[in-house]
């Protein structure tokens, strides 16, 4: 009903915004869809979810006129490079190699990594305490970068994406998914997966820091300007809690 009902009163907000600010900034942004609660893909085909919530807010912090699409995450940032859109706003972590390539705004929530599994059959989450192991995670993403380093004795599995990999674990296929531990929430919470629980403790290194961060064009610094301006704006008026609230029992601020 919470949610419900924010999204309601957001509805309102962002259609008396877009017919007020349509001549001043038009901007196309980009998320997964495929990455629940932050994105994904309703019964009636509308882009839903925490990272939708808090984009909307921003443009209409930005008095912009934004429309969305939803977009692979293996071809997500290949797509901003090609001009397919202004923004990303699909949980991105930052990452030297990404640096690169695009401009990142400050962070907008953070998080660790964590294993899930059946605590009943593991509780040393070690390299050598999973070797030989069968271990997923979306591809593309940190924590598949990370397992590929520091888990060589494993079997590594790289999914098209995180539901992918948690499909894997339900199903048996293997025994362990690394994935970010408020994306395992959701999935944690589902009847499904009752068997299954957090594996060890988070997992916390220089490597697997993670903060969710809005990207736009390289070289774009005026428009990521624009977007840090609204973040600090929702920040201080309370539409940041309120979406924060709608989704989680915590704030992931």
């Amino acid at each position: 009903m919470r949610t419900t009902y924010f999204a309601a009163v957001m509805i309102a907000l962002l259609t008396f915004a877009g017919a007020s600010y349509a001549d001043e900034l038009k901007l196309k942004i980009a998320t997964e869809g495929a990455y629940p609660p932050f994105n994904s893909i309703d019964a009636s085909g509308n882009l839903v979810g925490f990272d939708v919530d808090i984009a909307k807010a921003v443009c209409h912090e930005m008095k912009a006129s934004c429309s969305f699409i939803a977009v692979p995450w293996d071809d997500i940032i290949k797509g901003l490079e090609n001009n397919e859109y202004d923004l990303i706003v699909a949980s991105m972590s930052l990452t030297e190699a990404r640096a690169k390539r695009m401009e990142y705004s400050v962070s907008y929530y953070r998080s660790h990594s964590a294993f899930a599994g059946d605590p009943n059959r593991f509780k040393d989450i070690s390299p050598a305490a999973l070797k030989g192991l069968r271990i997923a995670a979306g591809s593309q993403t940190i924590q598949s970068e990370y397992l590929q380093k520091a888990y060589t004795e494993s079997k590594i599995v790289l999914t098209k994406d995180q539901p992918e990999a948690q499909k894997l674990l339900q199903a048996g296929e293997v025994d362990l998914i690394l994935a970010d531990s408020i994306d395992l929430l959701t999935f944690l919470q589902a009847p499904e997966s009752s068997k299954f629980d957090y594996v060890g403790d988070p997992v916390t290194n220089d490597f697997l820091k993670s903060s969710a961060h809005i990207t736009a064009h390289k070289g774009n610094k005026e428009l990521i300007k624009k977007v840090n301006d609204a973040l600090d704006q929702i920040r201080l008026n309370g539409i940041y809690d309120r979406i924060n609230n709608a989704y989680f029992p915590f704030s992931i601020y």
